[in-house]
């Protein structure tokens, strides 16, 4: 044998390991492809070893056979007054607290308005309008009129206008009030 036939030998040799290798690496890669098609299967059938074990229950709304606690109300109505005799009725107050409004009400066949009442005179100015109401304010406050109401400057509302492209309201003293 010549020095040619032990390369030979070898590099036949170096084949037949890749070979060996390359089919065992398959082997194992069918393997697990199998396993792995196999399993969810497995777990579907045996769920019982896979699942979450739930505490067993019944479907009865049953109490436990616990002794009996005393209840107790912090409730001032629960409360019991042991002292009845000497328990004596509230005194009635005579005075009269409140009024109650006529608006609503019709007099002679129609309804009557209140006015809108002002706390005494002073200037005011246009804030917005809408709907055929406008909004004004006052150092006092804001206020919502129409025609019709009276002012702060106790003159009534004539008429609300647009001049140029601004609300106007016109008292009826004269007086011209425009939006800012």
């Amino acid at each position: 044998m010549a020095e040619f036939d032990d390369e030979r030998i070898a590099s036949l040799n170096q084949h037949r390991k890749t070979v060996m290798l390359d089919r065992f690496l398959t082997f194992t890669g069918l393997a697990l492809a199998g396993a792995s098609a196999f399993f969810p299967w497995y777990v579907f059938f045996n769920a019982d070893k896979f699942g979450m074990n739930v505490a067993a229950s019944s479907n009865s709304r049953e109490l436990p056979n616990w002794p009996a606690r005393n209840v107790f109300s912090v409730s001032p109505l629960a409360m019991v007054n042991k002292n009845e005799a000497d328990k004596k009725p509230p005194a009635v107050d005579p005075l009269t607290t409140a009024t109650v409004s006529d608006l609503g009400k019709e007099r002679q066949g129609r309804a009557i308005l209140e006015d809108q009442p002002f706390p005494g005179t002073s200037s005011f100015r246009l804030l917005h309008v809408s709907n055929g109401r406008a909004l004004i304010e006052d150092p006092s406050g804001m206020y919502v009129v129409r025609v019709g109401s009276i002012l702060p400057d106790q003159s009534r509302l004539a008429t609300i206008e647009q001049r140029q492209g601004k609300w106007v309201i016109v008292t009826s003293k004269g007086e011209t009030y425009q939006n800012n």
